[in-house]
């Protein structure tokens, strides 16, 4: 089944269902509560958990036939969904790092994918509750609070002076080396997939990901950033496919509009 654009009521469920997963993750936030570590030493809270359940609860009732992916009940024995078929793809709490040392830089993230690229996705900042979105119709979106929604574009690069977003918590020599080669005017960071969205809305122009990581860690972006214009390719320009058996992404280039 290909859904193609998602209907706009559909959509809005999705991200009333968000943001009630944020409402939780807050009520978390605004009090003391426990660090636990996985196996890859990687932080997790209750605020990832119950934000999971609820996204998850909230998708079963409103697309039963639709597989989930979730960042906190996968594991290698989790049934992959059929090739090529729709799933969703859940990051409940992305920039858990960012949490626990409330710095604020975390989102909440959700994607479709179809025929393994992301169609439609979500992204959602509970501090500032600020969302990001785009139903797979080639536009993307940004609402602030309660506020109109309003589209946004990539701004075209000066291929002489690129703006520069990198990971808070995540650099490399690879990624350094890459960098030299460039023209950078200015460099930045920013936690959890925000990256995507600050090209997505102007603010920077280039994202070099030195690094394998989750593929719900940066779907929802990818889609949000294609539809404002950018992509997110292999470095040799291959596009990223989705449902890998491990979902583990290959490196990656986000970009905005570059000449």
């Amino acid at each position: 089944m290909f859904r193609g654009i998602m209907e706009p009521n559909e959509l809005q469920e999705i991200i009333q269902i968000i943001r009630s997963a944020s409402t939780k993750i807050l009520e978390i936030y605004n009090q003391n509560f426990e660090v636990q570590y996985k196996q890859d030493e990687s932080p997790v809270t209750l605020a990832d958990k119950i934000a999971e359940e609820t996204i998850i609860n909230g998708l079963i009732k409103l697309f039963p036939e639709i597989p989930r992916i979730a960042e906190e009940s996968f594991t290698h024995d989790t049934k992959l969904p059929a090739t090529n078929s729709p799933f969703f793809l859940i990051d409940p709490l992305d920039g858990t790092k960012q949490f626990v040392n409330r710095e604020g830089e975390f989102t909440v993230n959700v994607a479709l994918i179809e025929q393994r690229i992301p169609t439609m996705g979500i992204i959602h900042i509970p501090v500032t509750n600020t969302t990001y979105w785009t139903s797979g119709d080639n536009n993307a979106w940004r609402q602030l609070g309660d506020n109109e929604p309003e589209i946004i574009r990539c701004t075209k690069a000066d291929p002489a002076a690129l703006r520069v977003i990198m990971s808070k918590s995540h650099t490399n020599e690879e990624t350094e080396s890459y960098l030299e080669s460039l023209p950078v005017r200015e460099r930045v960071n920013a936690g959890s997939s925000l990256k995507f969205c600050r090209i997505a809305e102007g603010k920077a122009d280039l994202y070099p990901r030195f690094g394998s990581i989750m593929e719900w860690d940066i779907a929802a972006g990818h889609a949000i950033l294609s539809a404002a214009g950018g992509s997110v390719t292999e470095f040799d320009g291959r596009p990223i496919l989705y449902g890998r058996k491990t979902f583990r992404t290959p490196y990656f280039l986000a970009k905005g509009i570059l000449p």
